[in-house]
């Protein structure tokens, strides 16, 4: 696909102020995204988080209720499938060229249906109103309902990660957005679970006389429109500006651009070894042993303070640290807080203290989001660069067939973990509907520890394989410097040239023959 439009160039400082290694071609302001597409990327982001998620377990214990058994059922089963039909779109996806581009097609024609089957969802409790937990047709309806939308999802979620990578060529352009989506996301995305907090609070007291049937579908309804109309936008106004292979790759070539991918390997492999985390949502420590859901929102607010100011230590460390420390360094970081947060917290039951544990979470939650714009930054771009070494090391690019090996291995090990982590609440004591604070005292104790320090134990194998991460400063540069005139050179070769030399062009590049010698 051609660029549309000259990118913007700015002044471009000097590579020993900007980069250590004194290089350029990474660092020049090079803008191709314009204001409206900016905006809509950043609507888009907000998009992912303006919902009420954070309560889906809620809904599903305390309104839906599905037993924890035909969770489990739901869990491997569904998991299989997804494993099955990620291959499959996969494929497909990455086959695809029109003159919309590889990615939007998908995007524009599946966001209306998937927003039907969220509506659905979310009014599940109306069609089975004061059923019990282990009611099969419910079950049954539920589980369909899952398996339409996770396939419906895969499309769109693999097609939002390609177009993201693909929405401008320069890194600094691309770090850009990313920055600017998190920093304006942070004053928005935490909006609906704060409401949703307080008036669950309100409900459980008896000061709202509604039942939470009801409020659940209001809040889940309302996101669920707002967050689709973000995301349409963005879809409508975006462009992909990388170009991809005249020619399709085949499944062979998908196979091996992912095999010769070690920055990709790296996340894979940590992302695996992460997902070992045992664990539930601190929510329920919250409604369950601290007894008001506003919690969440009460150790957040000075961390809100923070937050927006972590954006600026991202340029401060890109240019001080390489890309590997960074994101280590952001891991254990964020580790050795919550592990003393579950230290403190099992001294003498303070975890059951409400006044004692909410200083403790707000000096946690504030300390965290000091880190927070580098941590919200870099795994994303980490993500994109390794997306880029694909184009790089191949000669063509395989975002779709990438992604769903990324997601692969974990969505394997998410099915294992999901039954696991079920079956966990049930065998400590936990209780389906029941008043909030009335759970048994070891039940509390064990959603604390599974809330806090447990999971964050289980996962910290996922940072060794970040010791590897190869692609360092010079080489990342040389990358970039090396795709820049490759593409030049193909979009002129390609510069009114007929059906026959375009089919020769395709060929010629999915046999490496527009790569430099470089050792990759």
């Amino acid at each position: 696909m051609e660029e549309q439009e000259k990118p913007e160039t700015g002044k471009v400082q000097s590579p020993e102020a900007v980069d250590p290694y004194g290089t350029q071609v990474v660092y020049q302001n090079r803008r191709y995204v314009g204001t409206k597409e900016t905006a809509a990327y950043i609507l888009n982001n907000i998009s992912n988080t303006f919902n009420i998620n954070m309560y889906g377990s809620r809904f599903i214990y305390d309104v839906l209720k599905i037993d924890f058994r035909f969770l489990a059922i739901l869990g491997t089963v569904g998991g299989i499938w997804d494993v099955i039909n990620d291959v499959i779109i996969g494929v497909i996806i990455d086959r695809t060229r029109t003159r919309y581009g590889k990615f939007r097609p998908y995007l524009l024609t599946l966001e209306a249906p998937l927003i039907l089957l969220g509506s659905v969802g979310w009014l599940l409790p109306v069609f089975f109103p004061n059923t019990p937990a282990d009611y099969v047709p419910k079950f049954v309806v539920y589980f369909i309902f899952n398996i339409i939308g996770e396939t419906a999802g895969t499309f769109t979620n693999i097609s939002s990660t390609g177009l993201l990578s693909t929405i401008t060529p320069h890194p600094i352009d691309r770090t850009r957005l990313i920055t600017m989506a998190q920093f304006y996301s942070g004053f928005v995305e935490k909006g609906p679970q704060t409401i949703m907090g307080v008036l669950i609070d309100l409900i459980d007291y008896n000061v709202f006389k509604i039942q939470l049937k009801s409020l659940y579908i209001f809040m889940g309804l309302l996101t669920q429109f707002i967050s689709a109309s973000m995301s349409v936008f963005f879809f409508i106004v975006s462009k992909e500006r990388v170009m991809q292979s005249i020619e399709q790759p085949s499944i062979k070539q998908g196979l091996r651009s992912i095999l010769n991918n070690k920055p990709m390997l790296i996340i894979v492999l940590s992302q695996f070894l992460s997902g070992f985390s045992v664990g539930t949502s601190r929510i329920n420590y919250y409604i369950d042993v601290l007894g008001t859901a506003s919690i969440n929102t009460i150790v957040g607010i000075p961390g809100a303070l923070v937050s927006p100011t972590s954006y600026a230590f991202v340029p401060w460390a890109r240019k001080r640290f390489s890309t590997k420390a960074i994101w280590i360094a952001g891991d254990i970081y964020c580790d050795i807080l919550w592990i003393s947060v579950l230290g403190i917290g099992s001294i003498n039951g303070t975890y059951l203290k409400k006044w004692r544990m909410i200083p403790i979470l707000m000096i946690e939650e504030t300390l965290e989001m000091l880190s927070w714009g580098i941590g919200s930054v870099i795994p994303n771009e980490i993500y994109n660069e390794a997306m880029d070494y694909c184009e790089w090391k191949n000669g063509y690019r395989t975002e779709a067939m990438t992604g769903v090996a990324k997601g692969l291995i974990t969505k394997i090990q998410n099915v294992i973990m999901n039954v696991f982590n079920n079956i966990v609440m049930q065998k400590i004591g936990y209780v389906q509907g029941m008043k909030i604070g009335t759970q048994a005292t070891n039940t509390k104790f064990w959603l604390f520890v599974l809330s806090t320090g447990l999971p964050t134990i289980t996962r910290m194998l996922g940072v060794v394989p970040k010791f590897y991460y190869n692609l360092s400063a010079e080489k990342r540069e040389k990358m970039y410097e090396e795709l820049f005139e490759r593409r030049k050179a193909m979009t002129a070769a390609m510069a009114g040239a007929d059906e026959q030399e375009m089919a020769r062009l395709g060929k010629a590049q999915m046999n490496g023959e527009f790569l430099s010698d470089t050792k990759l």
